[in-house]
């Protein structure tokens, strides 16, 4: 049984588990950084990766978000 269908690796399980369990700490820094986003992009969003991602990428069209630097920079947030 495949307990990761998103085949992400056991870090990547570990940084948005710990993103999504601090959520509410890291909104304000977030909006700060990326201040295209809303209070409601920020509900919606919950700290869940496909919804970060997807949200970033419609409220940013101009820039291609990748998830690498997205993770790279929700890491440096989180030790702010």
């Amino acid at each position: 049984m495949d307990n990761n269908p998103a085949g992400r690796t056991d870090k990547e399980e570990s940084l948005w588990g710990e993103i999504e369990g601090n959520w509410n700490q890291l909104k304000g820094k977030i909006k700060e950084k990326w201040g295209k986003l809303t209070d409601d992009d920020l509900l919606y969003m919950e700290g869940k990766k496909d919804r970060v991602v997807g949200r970033l990428q419609e409220r940013y069209s101009d820039m291609k978000f990748e998830e690498s630097q997205i993770e790279k920079d929700l890491q440096s947030l989180r030790s702010r």
